[in-house]
């Protein structure tokens, strides 16, 4: 077993007790750090960034040297899977990922196989083994892949979307070829985070980006199902570490119990759900993750801190359980002062709960 320094995120997902709550932030390595933009500028191009193992260490290990975060996640993008099955991901400034080849048709999904992943996403598991080389068990690192809906989604719509009117037409009016292409993604998602687990990912996330989007049958059908076959193919133990699993679906707070019931070690929370609810649900079986609204970063420190006293609050006492974070992603245009200041916050405020 590697020596790891600080445990709090792994002990937390597994409910163990730890002397305060953790925090990691999503997109904790990302644009609104000045020291991430002057490499994204010397790279050239995003891809290139996530390509090049050097560059996507550097990247990941920066929000490290600023603040005291008790988790790394690996600078990666969640479509790295349908660009290594050929469908040609590219970046449109003021526009997002787009993909040259969409998917549409049962002849585009039968052309669909799942990618080596120590050929074509050899850079994803090549930047994880430096990460851990320079990370030197300072805190663990996570490793993570968007869910099938998620991806399909992408694949289908050839971008992100507001409405997803292709990839639920497909849904609803050829229910076989959804099912058909979330078959070889969750196949391929599995084998991506495996590759992940053995390169030396300590935690996984599973992203479902856009469950939300779904009613509450066609959820359980289209995506919740094809997750709980991914936590159940995952590699559960590694390096004499269990190796913890969290699923995210924004806009799922309705779902939690069904979430919490596919195996999973923490369930993460948008900022539309209260935690202390969520607590009552479902936190006798999961560690619940998040779950503070991201815009609160533009407001002032005090006002950050004064919100994290009011997750930790509504969470309540309790040894363990708890991983704070925000309800999404950080937004690129926050000052990262006010991060300092809610890290501090966390750590300083949650020790009252751990008694």
């Amino acid at each position: 077993m590697s020596e790891l320094k600080n445990d709090r995120y792994l002990r937390a997902l597994l409910g163990q007790p730890v002397d305060k709550t953790p925090v990691w932030v999503m997109r904790q390595a990302g644009r609104y750090l000045p020291e991430y933009r002057e490499i994204r500028a010397k790279a050239g191009d995003f891809m290139t960034l996530c390509s090049t193992p050097d560059l996507a260490c550097e990247v990941t290990l920066q929000p490290l040297r600023r603040y005291d975060l008790d988790a790394a996640i690996i600078f990666s993008d969640i479509l790295t899977i349908p660009d290594a099955m050929g469908l040609g991901l590219h970046f449109v400034p003021g526009e997002g990922p787009k993909f040259k080849n969409v998917i549409r048709s049962a002849a585009d999904i039968a052309k669909l196989g799942v990618p080596d992943m120590e050929d074509n996403l050899r850079y994803v598991m090549d930047a994880i083994r430096v990460t851990r080389r320079e990370i030197n068990g300072k805190v663990p690192l996570i490793g993570f892949s968007g869910s099938p809906w998620t991806l399909a989604c992408y694949m289908v719509e050839g971008g992100s979307s507001k409405d997803f009117a292709k990839v639920k037409g497909m849904m609803f009016d050829a229910p076989e070829q959804m099912h058909a292409l979330l078959v070889v993604l969750a196949k391929s998602v599995i084998a991506y985070l495996n590759a992940q687990i053995a390169a030396g990912a300590q935690s996984i996330m599973l992203f479902d980006t856009w469950g939300g989007a779904l009613g509450q049958s066609n959820y359980q059908q289209f995506s919740l199902a094809y997750m709980q076959q991914i936590v159940a193919g995952l590699t559960r133990e590694n390096d004499g570490r269990v190796v913890p699993v969290t699923l995210f679906t924004k806009g799922g707070g309705q779902w939690l119990e069904v979430m919490a019931d596919t195996g999973v070690d923490g369930v993460g929370l948008d900022w539309t759900t209260d935690i202390g609810s969520a607590r009552q649900r479902i936190g006798n079986k999961v560690t619940l993750q998040g779950n503070m609204d991201p815009c609160v970063l533009y407001a002032s420190p005090d006002r950050v801190e004064q919100e994290v006293s009011s997750v930790l609050a509504s969470f309540g006492e309790g040894k363990t359980g708890h991983v704070f974070n925000l309800g999404h992603g950080i937004h690129p245009t926050v000052d990262p002062e006010n991060m300092t200041r809610l890290v501090d916050s966390v750590h300083r405020l949650s020790e009252q709960y751990h008694k």
